[in-house]
């Protein structure tokens, strides 16, 4: 009997995945979310439906099926987000059809009714879309992660105010920005594996409406404990696109291009929390504003992402497209026996928190790739919510500057992050030249060399900030703010560079991955201002920061050590699949 790995094919069968994979052109088209097997168009005579979407009548003859079915079944299993299944127990007790009448014999091999793909170039992939198509999705996604982004650090301007209004200490309204970080480390276990099974659009739709409704609901708290509360729920539930918007460039842009497309993703995540304090510190002095207006903007910037989601975000899951092309022809021929593969597996409660709630846990605390990269990754994530609280004690109490114009330096650090976007796009090239050097085989490792140039960059800024900012009477307040340069750019590259190398790592479970991942950079994010404020008070802006940088720069050995032992913990990975082979 042949061996299995733990996702439960053979070996044999996975070659036969990777040979697809890596011949496009002998089966049809695949992907980050959907391997699907090959349809030869059928042919016949009866009524046409122009543009070849189906016909009136449809015989069981029609489709070839190039695969092995139980490949196509387990691959199914796979896909969607279920590596374990039920299988349908034939002799259950089934009740009658009703009125005497006789079961009808079974259908023909199940592969005859099974929908997949045209081809690799059927338009109906998302990766055949067209670029204007693919660029609104994009635009939508985007905006809809840079709305939650911003409400996680806009409200910090509102913590000495409400410090002030219920007579608390700062640390106690703190954790409004912390509990609402600490939302985007529980809701993506959930949304996560949701979006596998039901596809990107719902699960976007449903969060962002919540994500609004959570926002006015703290602008019109008069409790604290209301404030906290919902502004914990507004990060869980409005927290889908920090998982889901990675998955969606997966299913929508292959390799050449998927790079370019998440950088577009981590400018949300990072520039929009160093927008907010600018915006929102002169809300918080505009005393006909107040802090409540802080929370209202991102309601209003909820609302608007949440509309046009609505009207415009169209569903990109892979197996959900098949899903949607065989009930359409179901509707049309009557032909009920035709399926997607996406239909055949079933789910109980115990199924769902089995093999996906429990599943980026599991990959967490198992795959050391994912591991020690989310480590690294979660790091840089804190210190991008620590900047909130040390530029403030820079600027606002070493140099004196007032609530809104303290806020100024921290474009230094979003010109650093723009730089270090332009260079994650030429990179691209280099990435791009490798792997049609290597035939076009998918070398995650190769996405790597970014990171040690963000890994050097990054320390060399944080020290350069935290030594010249402790001597504010001697040294001039442009001086570490330029040093925003270095390590926004070191920022926005070790981050853009760790999702790609997730993504590309873990291609079929991109999006449980990425919930492992944004589960611990969360908790990073959600513990470190806590800390922050003491930190840099007892220990000193240059102590502080020394001690920061020490942790920088040991994390450097990270995409070192996976460049030259990378792809061997891929080939014993439960979840990856050696592409390179």
């Amino acid at each position: 009997m042949a061996e299995k790995n733990n996702n439960g094919l053979s070996y044999a069968d996975r070659k036969s995945i990777l040979f697809s994979m890596n011949h496009p052109e002998s089966t049809s088209p695949q992907s980050d979310s959907q391997l699907s097997t090959e349809v030869e168009p059928y042919v016949g005579s009866d009524v046409d439906i122009e543009n070849g979407v189906t016909r009136k009548h449809l015989n069981r003859d029609s489709m070839k099926i190039d695969t092995d079915s139980k490949l196509s079944r387990e691959l199914s299993r796979i896909l969607t987000g279920t590596i374990e299944t039920k299988e349908r127990d034939a002799n259950l007790m089934l009740p009658s059809l009703g009125m005497d009448k006789k079961f009808p014999p079974d259908l023909p091999p199940i592969e005859d009714y099974t929908v997949s793909f045209d081809g690799p170039d059927d338009l109906m992939h998302p990766h055949n879309w067209p670029f204007a198509k693919k660029l609104i999705q994009s635009v939508l996604i985007g905006a809809n992660t840079l709305a939650i982004t911003f409400g996680s650090a806009i409200f910090a301007q509102a913590i000495t105010p409400l410090s002030e209004i219920y007579h608390v200490h700062y640390v106690v309204t703190t954790l409004s920005v912390t509990l609402y970080v600490l939302g985007f480390a529980t809701g993506p276990v959930v949304w996560a594996p949701l979006s596998e099974i039901y596809g990107r659009r719902p699960v976007v739709v449903v969060s962002s409406l919540l994500f609004c409704i959570f926002n006015f609901a703290v602008a019109v708290s008069d409790r604290l404990e209301s404030i906290l509360i919902c502004r914990f729920f507004a990060g869980c539930l409005g927290a889908a696109p920090l998982v889901v918007a990675p998955a969606a460039f997966a299913d929508m842009f292959d390799n050449e291009s998927r790079g370019t497309a998440v950088v577009i993703f981590c400018m949300c995540v990072f520039v929009a929390p160093l927008l907010a304090p600018f915006i929102g510190g002169f809300i918080v002095a505009n005393h006909s504003l107040g802090w409540r207006w802080t929370e209202f903007l991102t309601g209003i910037l909820a609302a608007a992402s949440f509309a046009s989601i609505l009207l415009f975000n169209v569903e990109t899951h892979h197996p959900i497209l098949l899903v949607e092309k065989a009930r359409h022809i179901r509707q049309t021929t009557s032909n009920w026996g035709i399926h997607a593969p996406h239909d055949e597996f079933q789910l109980s409660i115990e199924d769902i928190v089995e093999n996906n709630l429990t599943r980026p846990i599991r990959m967490l605390f198992t795959e050391p790739i994912l591991l020690f990269v989310t480590i690294y990754n979660a790091f840089i994530y804190g210190m991008l919510y620590l900047f909130l609280s040390a530029y403030p004690i820079v600027f606002g109490k070493g140099y004196g500057m007032p609530l809104g114009v303290a806020e100024l330096p921290y474009f230094g650090l979003i010109i650093g992050e723009l730089l270090g976007g332009v260079f994650c796009i030429y990179s691209e090239g280099d990435y791009i030249n490798k792997m049609k050097a290597a035939d076009g085989r998918v070398i995650p490792e190769n996405r790597l060399p970014p990171m040690l140039v963000g890994g050097v960059v990054f320390p060399i800024g944080l020290l350069w900030f935290c030594w010249t900012g402790n001597y504010h009477e001697h040294v001039h307040w442009i001086v570490p703010t330029v040093s925003g340069l270095f390590t926004g750019f070191g920022l926005i590259t070790i981050f853009n560079t760790s999702m790609n190398y997730i993504i590309d790592a873990y291609l079929l479970f991109s999006a449980s991955a990425m919930a492992a991942n944004t589960f611990l950079r969360s908790l990073f994010g959600a513990v470190f201002p806590l800390f922050a404020t003491f930190m840099f008070t007892n220990m000193g802006t240059n102590w502080a920061g020394l001690l920061l940088g020490l942790f920088a720069v040991l994390l450097i050995l990270c995409p070192i050590a996976f460049i030259k032992w990378g792809e061997n913990l891929r080939q014993k990975s439960k979840y990856t699949f050696d592409l390179a082979q």
